[in-house]
């Protein structure tokens, strides 16, 4: 048998995950990535989290584009590059020319754009993003120039924002320090915000091209679309920062126990994947999962057959089952629940609920656009009752929370509100994929801001794009590669998508949220392995049942549901995710490093004495061939671990 690589082990594919290169002017430090300007940094400061010239297909999926002609200069003043990129698919071309110029005397930093199509090119998007970051950003004074000249002093916002904050920008200021502010100055076209926190994104996104004109659009051969954008400084920065590490490396601290509870986990279960999940029956058992969310669509020909093998899998797991029901008609609804209802019966499915979504309400609406038709709320939520008497009653989204956020449903007839999310639908990059965990917090908050004390559950989610509300299917992904609104992204299967889950387990936790549904038990949203026709070599050749990293995430975690959650403070909480809740005789503690690096890490916990076990490179083929390895590997352990890339580890402290 062929051992993975170590890229395999890590992350699910071979495709690398380049970091750029670091390039200075004066105070200024920024990150040159693949035609990107990333992690903009004055004295140490994140000003800008991302500026790029992007262009965008129908589906709203992000081209990766060829670059060619690359030169890059440093100086003493700062440096310059300029390149040539090809953006490009069957009977479509885009070409464009990018020059970046930054000087610390001039205190600037300008990025220019220049695309001609070579043939004509469909897009959704075509032009500049800047993200502004969350920290020092989300609540803060902004200064806002219109195209038309006129001047708005205003705040980025606190809350996520369901429509645009600012329209028609020419021009942004914020305060850096205090002394210093940067200001951002777009040109080329008129240029609008939106609140990226509504897709998990860690910023504020200014783009290109007003979501009010239509979409998508064709941009004739040799139409050239000229824009730029211009960052300058006023002020005196405060001195660049050493970046010397903490003595020790990271630290976990732990506190007393909390009055709130681990929420349960549950598995996701679409219809194409409950056949392999009952095939897989015992593992999904062992997962440990209190719910089972299936799904059903009658647009998709579901009826008694799936809600049998829903039955079947509850049986053999003993989770309660939640049933989503996509609603199609939008007069009488109330006898398509009945006759949903009928076939529940009829399937001897017993349901602890139901939720309930129109379908159009499954698709994406832009900020000021109509509203799919759908049946009035409040009387398809009276209809579900009474399809369902006695049933626990759901309604929101079955989409992201943007969908939520911008579509608020009446919750007075509601036992909880839903969503999910997906951190891969701007982009695909391993760092974005685990900052998306700092928005998640910013949603909540959010959304009880609007559902009051209705309880609101979050889920199924994955890295992979359960559904794209944005376009009309899912991005493919032949080339098993990180790629935007994929479903199958190959990350679920390494390292990285265990410590992506924890994170993601972890801050929910922190929330309040009253349940986590995970993405599915099998299949390219999954936790088990199944032979498909997506290139898994290493799996495949495995002769026993094969569980990937996250499984175990999810069956250690599930055990603790109810639990009493205890303080658990990490120092950095973007490279290193905990937690913590209460077990018999002590404490159990899961710690996840989010980064490519090995960390170092202390745990302040006095006189504990710890046991626990490693999920990390070293454990990797033991515990995917193995289901219960993890269980088994436990070990006494010192205060100070060293956590290798992406690694999990579970600890029991005993006092």
């Amino acid at each position: 048998m062929n051992s993975p690589t170590r890229a395999i082990k890590l992350c699910g594919t071979e495709q690398p995950d380049v970091v750029g290169r670091i390039l200075r002017a004066g105070p200024m430090e920024v990150e040159f990535d693949n035609g990107q300007l990333r992690y903009l940094k004055v004295g140490g400061v994140e000003v800008l989290r991302l500026l790029a010239f992007l262009v965008r297909d129908e589906n709203w999926g992000t081209y990766n584009p060829t670059i060619s002609e690359m030169q890059v200069d440093e100086t003493a003043d700062g440096f310059s590059i300029a390149f040539h990129a090809v953006c490009s698919r069957p009977g479509q071309e885009l070409a464009y020319d990018a020059s970046i110029r930054a000087s610390a005397a001039a205190g600037t930093l300008e990025f220019k754009g220049r695309a001609v199509p070579r043939t004509d090119f469909l897009t959704a998007r075509t032009g500049f993003v800047v993200l502004h970051p969350l920290k020092g950003v989300a609540g803060c004074g902004v200064r806002v120039e219109h195209v038309d000249g006129s001047v708005e002093h205003a705040t980025f916002p606190a809350q996520v924002n369901p429509i645009q904050p600012f329209l028609s920008i020419r021009e942004l200021t914020h305060e850096v320090n205090p002394g210093c502010q940067a200001t951002v100055r777009m040109e080329g076209d008129t240029f609008e915000m939106e609140d990226h926190r509504n897709w998990t994104d860690a910023s504020f996104k200014t783009y290109v091209r007003p979501l009010a004109l239509p979409w998508p659009y064709t941009l004739k051969a040799g139409e050239v679309v000229e824009q730029s954008v211009r960052m300058t400084l006023a002020g005196a920065p405060a001195p660049a920062r050493t970046g010397k590490a903490r003595a020790g490396g990271l630290e976990v601290k732990l506190g007393k126990p909390l009055a709130r509870k681990l929420m349960p986990l549950g598995l996701g279960v679409p219809a194409e994947e409950i056949g392999p999940a009952l095939q897989r029956a015992d593992l999904v058992a062992l997962a440990r999962p209190r719910i089972l969310q299936c799904h059903f669509d009658p647009r998709q020909g579901h009826g008694r057959t799936e809600l049998e093998g829903c039955r079947a899998l509850a049986g053999k797991t003993g989770a309660e089952v939640v049933l989503e029901v996509v609603v199609e008609s939008l007069e009488h609804f109330g006898d398509e629940l009945s006759g949903v209802a009928a076939l529940v019966r009829e399937a001897g499915l017993r349901l602890a609920g139901v939720a309930v979504c129109p379908a159009g309400d499954l698709k994406s609406v832009l900020p000021g656009g109509p509203r799919p038709p759908a049946p009035p709320l409040p009387a398809l939520y009276a209809a579900a009752r009474a399809a369902f008497p006695g049933v626990r009653l759901g309604g929101g989204m079955f989409s992201f929370f943007t969908e939520l956020n911008r579509k608020r449903v009446p919750t007075e007839s509601l036992d909880f509100v839903m969503n999910t999310t997906c951190p891969i639908v701007h982009a695909a990059d391993d760092r974005s994929v685990m900052e998306t965990l700092e928005a998640l917090p910013f949603q909540i908050e959010t959304a009880r801001s609007f559902i009051g004390r209705t309880p609101h559950r979050v889920g199924p989610s994955a890295i992979g794009c359960r559904d794209n509300p944005h376009g009309a299917t899912f991005t493919p992904n032949p080339n098993n590669e990180r790629v935007c609104l994929a479903k199958m992204d190959p990350r679920t299967r390494g390292l990285f998508g265990a410590a992506w889950l924890l994170g993601y387990i972890a801050t929910l936790a922190r929330t309040g949220i009253e349940a986590l549904t995970i993405g599915a038990p099998t299949g390219p949203l999954g936790i088990i392995h199944r032979k498909t026709d997506d290139a898994q070599p290493y799996y495949d050749q495995l002769s026993g049942p094969a569980v990937y990293p996250a499984f175990h995430v999810v069956s250690g975690i599930a055990r603790g549901a109810g639990a009493r959650l205890v303080e658990a403070v990490s120092s950095d909480s973007q490279q290193l995710q905990c937690l913590a809740y209460q077990t018999r005789g002590g404490t159990t503690l899961w710690l996840a490093n989010l980064t490519a690096k090995a960390q170092q890490v202390r745990i302040a916990a006095p006189g504990a004495a710890m046991v626990g076990a490693m999920l990390d490179e070293a454990s990797f083929e033991q515990a995917t061939a193995d289901p219960r390895a993890f269980q088994r590997s436990w070990r006494a352990l010192g205060p100070t671990l060293a956590l290798q890339p992406y690694a999990t580890a579970i600890l029991a402290l005993a006092r």
